[in-house]
C-alpha cells in the first residue's frame, strides 16, 4: 500500500484539483492532501537561516512542519497547480521557495531518491509546459527518482465546464498513470540524470564552501562511496 501526499496550489475545487484527486484515488493506499494557501501561506524570507545555520531556524518551519512530514513518509508526492500566467500559482511557488535548502547542492533528504513524482496543472488554453517546470524543477533538484508531468489544457475556466469527451480522456489518462506509479513502486530508482549531478556534487562537497552542507554529505558517507538510493 502506498502513501502519497498532494499538494494544490490553489484552495478551491477546479480542473486541477480533479485531476490530481482522481490520479491520487487511483493508485490508492493512504491520502494526504494540503491546499494552498489555506494550509501555508508563508513567503520566503530570504534569511538564509535554512542554508546557514538549519531549516528547524526557519521562522516558518513549525508551520510547514506538517507538509514537509507527510513528504518525507510518502511514496508518491503530486504536485498540481493551475497556470497561473503560464507559471504555477504564487502560493505553489512560495511553497516550493522553503525548500531550497534540499536541493541537491545543499542538503538534500534521503528518502527523496525512492520516491515517485507527478507534476500536474491545467489552463483554459496554455502555459502549461512553463507551470510543470515550476514544479518539476523542486522534485528534479529534491532528488525524486522519478517524476512524471501531465499538463491539460482543458478549454474551460471550471471542471463543469470541461467536456465530458475530455473528462472520459482524463480518466484514461491518470489510470493509466496510477498503474505505471503503482508497478514502479517496487523498482524506485534514480535515472542516469539524477545520477550524474548527484556524482559531481558528491565531488564539490568533499570541499564545498557552506560548513552545514559540507559536514551533512559527510555524515551521510555521499562524499564516500554511500549513496542515498541504496
Amino acid at each position: 500500500m502506498l502513501n502519497t501526499v498532494v499538494i494544490y496550489g490553489q484552495n478551491h475545487k477546479g480542473s486541477t484539483y480533479h485531476i490530481a484527486h482522481a490520479l491520487a484515488e487511483e493508485i490508492d493506499g493512504n491520502l494526504t492532501e494540503f491546499f494552498l494557501p489555506r494550509d501555508f501561506d508563508e513567503f520566503c524570507f530570504g534569511c538564509n537561516s535554512c542554508f546557514n545555520i538549519s531549516e528547524k531556524k526557519c521562522p516558518h518551519y513549525e508551520k510547514l512542519a506538517p507538509l514537509t512530514k507527510a513528504m518525507n513518509e510518502a511514496d508518491v508526492i503530486i504536485l498540481a497547480s493551475p497556470v497561473y500566467v503560464y507559471h504555477a500559482s504564487g502560493a505553489m511557488k512560495a511553497f516550493l521557495d522553503h525548500y531550497g535548502y534540499r536541493w541537491m547542492v545543499h542538503r538534500p533528504e534521503g528518502s527523496m531518491f525512492r520516491k515517485q513524482g507527478v507534476c500536474i496543472c491545467t489552463a483554459a488554453g496554455a502555459g502549461m509546459k512553463s507551470a510543470l517546470k515550476d514544479m518539476a524543477d523542486s522534485l528534479f533538484f529534491w532528488g525524486v527518482a522519478k517524476t512524471y508531468k501531465y499538463g491539460l489544457a482543458v478549454a474551460a475556466v471550471n471542471w463543469d465546464g470541461v467536456s465530458d469527451k475530455k473528462k472520459r480522456a482524463i480518466e484514461k489518462r491518470t489510470s493509466k498513470l496510477a498503474d505505471k506509479i503503482v508497478r514502479k513502486s517496487t523498482s524506485v530508482s534514480p535515472g542516469i540524470k539524477t545520477r550524474l549531478v548527484f556524482f559531481g556534487i558528491h565531488l564539490f562537497q568533499r570541499k564545498g564552501y557552506n560548513p552545514k552542507d559540507v559536514s551533512y554529505w559527510a555524515e551521510k558517507g555521499w562524499t564516500a562511496d554511500k549513496r542515498p538510493w541504496k
